[in-house]
Formats: C-alpha cells, sequence, structure tokens
C-alpha cells in the first residue's frame, strides 16, 4: 500500500459543510425555490448534510429544503471504458425542478467532465432558474470550463495523485486522503 495523507478528518468535513451552507443561505438570501441534487454517490450523501445543516440555521430554523440524488451513468463521456455492463442506479427527484435554483452537490471536482454530465442529465427533468455547483474538494486540473459555487477545500494535487473521500454512510468513517494513484486507498478514487 502506498503512503496516504488525511487532508480532512470528520470534524473539518462537518465545517465545511456547514460553511457551505451558510454561503448558499446568504448569497440566495434564504432557501425560496431553493433545492439540492446529489451526484450519486457521495454527491447525494453530501446533499443530504448539506439540507440538514441549511434546515438548522436558515430562517425560520428547520425550514425544510427538498433533495435530490442524481444518477448520471448514462451521461458519461466514457461510458464505453467503463465496462459493457455500467451499473445504472437510481435518479430520486421528487420535486420539479422547473424555475428552482438548484444546488447540485459533488465530492470532488476534478476534470469537470462529471459535473457536465450532471447538467445533461439535469436538463432532461426540468428547466431550473438557475443551477450551482457546491463541491467538498476542488482539486484543479479542469478539461471542462467548470467552476464551483461553493468549496469545502481547494486542494492542488499533481496529476499521477488521488483524493479519496470517505463518509460514514457509504464507508464507514468520515475522511479525506490524498495518495498516489494506483495505491489501495479503500474507498472511491478521483
Amino acid at each position: 500500500m502506498q503512503a496516504t495523507s488525511q487532508i480532512l478528518n470528520a470534524e473539518a468535513i462537518r465545517r465545511a459543510v456547514t460553511r457551505i451552507a451558510h454561503e448558499i443561505v446568504e448569497r440566495h438570501g434564504g432557501t425560496d425555490r431553493l433545492a439540492i441534487i446529489g451526484i450519486r454517490t457521495r454527491g447525494a450523501v453530501l446533499a443530504e448534510r448539506l439540507a440538514q445543516a441549511i434546515r438548522q440555521l436558515a430562517p425560520p430554523v428547520g425550514t425544510s429544503v427538498p433533495v435530490g440524488a442524481l444518477d448520471i451513468t448514462l451521461y458519461r463521456d466514457d461510458l464505453t471504458a467503463i465496462g459493457p455492463n455500467p451499473v445504472v442506479h437510481q435518479t430520486e427527484i421528487p420535486f420539479e425542478l422547473d424555475d428552482r435554483r438548484i444546488i447540485l452537490v459533488d465530492d470532488v471536482l476534478y476534470t469537470g467532465r462529471t459535473v457536465r454530465a450532471a447538467l445533461d442529465a439535469l436538463i432532461d427533468y426540468g428547466r431550473p432558474a438557475l443551477i450551482q455547483l457546491a463541491v467538498l474538494v476542488d482539486r484543479g486540473h479542469r478539461e471542462l470550463p467548470i467552476r464551483p459555487d461553493y468549496v469545502g477545500k481547494n486542494l492542488p494535487t499533481a496529476p499521477g495523485e488521488i483524493v479519496v473521500v470517505h463518509l460514514t454512510e457509504t464507508d464507514g468513517t468520515d475522511d479525506i486522503v490524498l495518495g498516489a494513484a494506483g495505491g489501495d486507498h479503500g474507498g472511491l478514487t478521483t
């Protein structure tokens, strides 16, 4: 196993999500017509956490923000490279997108291709008033002109490094580690 270094621990992740929630509420002046959609898998977990954080601070406290989960598998531009039988998960958006202010959430922003696929998928479900992007980690190396509106941690990386996000709901622990490509890091590599 190659060496990894912890970038954020559980408390730092919690603080980053809380800070993003504050920024969203402040920028939008509340939660009216706001909805949060996470890109499966870890983006969906972070979307739930973000909605909970917003619920705790947006006046009136306890205001619920609708949350959805988006599967982008069939919208990816590397679908043939994934394999002959890609696993397609369910998209769950239990509200209308038309005229809503959507916060699209993902764990790591890298090339921008995942976000491009998510934008294509969202437009198939309706016509939001706007779409903003919130990411836990922005590691740079963009291949498309995509920029996050809300960032938990800017983390300059080398192309040979990977960022691994572990979340309790999917991995049993909360942390973010940086490691070398090709190592066994026990989680999704991005």
